[in-house]
């Protein structure tokens, strides 16, 4: 493809660099991704990307902030129970990093300040505040959730597909109680499973918001 010159007027913005971005990432990973190979799909000069976002750091947290864009426009913002921001935001996060799995990194090992992101985290404490929670229940929420949900698809998302591998074998002579619940662990990655260590979680929460916030 053929680079324009320098400094010359490429039609770019900030919103389509990031989404030219995030679609070579799906394509070829992050460890190829560079400023160079994104001008080559674009056919610009690296410095006409330089021009709207300064530098290759810049240029992966626009990446996560295009991908948590999409989170936000499938999350109905019309509840004001925080227990359905927490679920409907965490499952519209699965999608989203099922979506981009070789983006999803990015988001579980750099920190999420943009706008996008900040507006969600707003939105599910002022709820939690709302219903009376104590504070320290409050302040720890974000982490709580999310330490969960990057943890957890990121191990879902290692493989090949993020599909269910099925349930391992296990000596049942060495590790008796392990072989015993292995059935009960089928479906590895599934939105059931998700969804029922996802009530765990907020379980966890509404039980220490109910002892005061004390450990």
């Amino acid at each position: 493809m053929a680079r324009r010159a320098q400094g010359t007027a490429a039609g770019l913005s900030r919103e389509r660099i990031a989404d030219a971005a995030v679609a070579l990432v799906d394509r070829d990973g992050l460890e190829r991704f560079g400023v160079r190979r994104l001008a080559d799909e674009l056919g610009v000069d690296p410095m006409s990307i330089y021009h709207h976002i300064k530098g290759k750091a810049a240029l992966l947290d626009a990446v996560s902030e295009a991908v948590l864009a999409e989170v936000a426009a499938a999350t109905d913002d019309t509840s004001r129970d925080w227990e359905e921001i927490a679920r409907r935001t965490a499952h519209g996060y699965r999608e989203m990093a099922y979506r981009h799995p070789r983006v999803f990194p990015l988001l579980a090992t750099r920190a999420q300040t943009s706008p996008v992101a900040l507006i969600a985290l707003e939105r599910l404490v002022t709820a939690m505040r709302e219903a009376g929670l104590p504070e320290q229940v409050v302040a720890d929420a974000p982490m709580t959730l999310f330490g969960f949900l990057n943890g957890y698809l990121l191990a879902v998302l290692s493989g090949e597909s993020g599909e269910d591998t099925g349930t391992p074998a296990i000596d049942a002579d060495t590790y008796p109680t392990m072989a015993a619940l292995a059935p009960l662990q089928a479906g590895y990655g599934s939105v059931a499973e998700f969804d029922r260590i996802l009530g765990t979680v907020l379980g966890g929460v509404q039980d220490r918001a109910a002892r005061g916030g004390t450990r």
